[in-house]
């Protein structure tokens, strides 16, 4: 089989990016409004506990489990044209989801009240009943869109990209109509509860846009549940580990919001404003990467050999693509988040002090973030390889520390700092980006020994980092002597960030902006 070209690699890159941003920003908005009507209250805190723990088991079944266990088999499939044994893979799969998923949204839904008692113990009187309430709503949602995430496999394995990652803009769309419609008329309460059914809603229409897709691709669609295959019992038998890797990171997760709950009220929902800014260019850059090359790393087929050289070749040119991202989102959630969260959040309830305070959380988060975005490559390339186990023991590794790390930070740095409590928040997060710092070279080191030397070139990484720290330091002197609304600021300031950057690495002439400009017809 031919390698994928460079500029094919990019198109499907974009192509994820794209569809991952549409999802983003109407996920920002739909914060905003959030903001707007909650702020960083009792209900806020409620809602947002309460989102994380029917999220848990998406995040489980979901996405990021399916990608790793389901595709790689599906794909290998798809490039040794056995299309029929394919399909009953994925009818197989989406069987067996379906006898699960419905059997643990039941029982979550049952058991809701222990698990508050876990996940946020620090919640009391009518702010647990609230949460309760919320996580009860929410469970259908979340089992509903473990299906899209089995759409999203199918479609990314065919190479239609665009779609499923663009998907989730109708279910933030459904969300903003809720909180717009309800928002004046209703309490705080009362706007989380049809908050949240909203949700359930705007799922369901997610999972019903991809459907038809998928059905043209999978004819004649129907649920098959025989375990005898050979490809089921290795998607099983790769699921489980995954399932484990995936279920420790979203307990070190839910670890976090448990040390955060027990911090002053608003801890919670400062956590969870930062994570939704943080979380862009992890998706925009590193899932993005990491969902294009996965199947296309899967498919790649031959003796050990030539599979470790084309692998080495896809990563170290995935990595620098990654790396041209993340490294400017990084100093620009450092030296200018506090206008990137302004502009996002800073309206109604939502006031200039809590934006000073969500970004001091954005930047404790960001320590670790080129790390995380590169252990995402990583991991998806011994997923490509059939090795899920190697990442778990890694990612256990990951949590252990972040825990351990974040409990002592947030509980005893304050005290030690001689500051408010609630700023512990900070050392939650902080902890988390040193613990992913961790996970990163154990993941570099065992790969490189299988397939060769990875990573960046220091000098690359130079250029990067300086190339950021220019632009940051122009659009941060000009930031300083400008006071108006951070959305003003946003508008004016950060357009001249990226700009001075690109231009700044156009003069170093590295090779992603020289991709850029010949992809968009701007360069020979």
């Amino acid at each position: 089989m031919k390698t994928e070209s460079k500029d094919t690699s990019l198109f499907n890159t974009v192509m994820v990016a794209t569809g991952i941003f549409l999802s983003r920003i109407a996920g920002l908005i739909r914060d905003r409004v959030f903001a707007h009507y909650f702020g960083n209250s009792d209900a806020a805190d409620a809602f947002r506990a309460a989102f994380r723990i029917p999220n848990f088991l998406q995040n489980l079944f979901g996405e990021g489990v399916l990608s790793a266990s389901f595709i790689p088999v599906y794909a290998k499939l798809l490039a040794e044209k056995k299309f029929d044994q394919a399909t009953k893979l994925a009818q197989t799969i989406a069987g067996i989801l379906s006898i699960i998923i419905s059997s643990l949204v039941f029982i979550g839904i049952l058991v809701t009240p222990l698990l508050i008692d876990i996940i946020a113990p620090g919640f009391q009187g009518e702010k647990r009943e609230l949460t309760i309430l919320l996580v009860r709503i929410f469970f259908p949602g979340a089992g509903i869109l473990v299906f899209s995430a089995w759409c999203l496999g199918i479609l990314n394995s065919h190479g239609k990209f665009f779609l499923s990652y663009s998907a989730p803009v109708f279910w933030n769309l459904i969300i903003i109509i809720t909180l717009l419609f309800f928002g004046d008329s209703s309490t705080q309460n009362d706007l989380a509860t049809y908050t949240a059914a909203g949700s359930v809603v705007g799922s369901l229409l997610q999972l019903l846009i991809q459907l038809p897709f998928v059905i043209m691709i999978i004819k004649h669609l129907r649920l098959q549940f025989s375990l005898k295959t050979k490809e089921v019992r290795t998607v099983i038998n790769n699921f489980i580990p995954v399932f484990f890797g995936r279920g420790v990171v979203q307990v070190s997760a839910y670890i976090d919001s448990l040390l955060a709950s027990l911090l002053p009220t608003g801890a919670v929902a400062a956590m969870s404003y930062a994570q939704t800014l943080y979380m862009l260019p992890i998706s925009l850059f590193g899932m993005s990467v990491s969902a294009a090359e996965l199947p296309a790393m899967s498919k790649v087929i031959g003796p050990h050999e030539q599979i470790a050289q084309k692998l080495q070749t896809r990563i170290n040119n995935a990595i620098k693509r990654i790396a041209f991202y993340v490294v400017p989102s990084t100093i620009a959630f450092f030296l200018l988040g506090d206008i990137i969260v302004g502009a996002i959040y800073q309206t109604g309830e939502f006031t200039a002090k809590d934006t000073t305070f969500v970004w001091m959380v954005l930047a404790g988060s960001t320590v670790g973030l080129l790390a995380i975005t590169q252990s995402r490559l990583y991991s998806s390339a011994f997923y490509a390889m059939n090795d899920t186990r190697t990442p778990l023991k890694f990612a256990i590794v990951r949590v252990i520390l972040a825990s351990v790390i974040g409990f002592f930070a947030s509980q005893y740095g304050p005290l030690l700092l001689g500051i408010n409590k609630l700023y512990g928040t900070v050392g939650i997060t902080a902890a988390s980006g040193f613990s992913g710092w961790i996970e990163y070279k154990l993941l570099k080191s065992t790969i490189s020994k299988i397939i060769g030397k990875i990573g960046l070139q220091k000098k690359y990484v130079l250029y990067l980092w300086v190339s950021s720290l220019i632009a940051a330091i122009i659009a941060f002197s000009i930031k300083i002597h400008l006071h108006y609304h951070p959305l003003i600021l946003a508008v004016t300031v950060l357009p001249l960030y990226g700009v001075l950057y690109f231009f700044c690495t156009f003069i170093f002439r590295i090779e992603e902006i020289m991709n850029l400009l010949r992809m968009f017809g701007l360069k020979k």
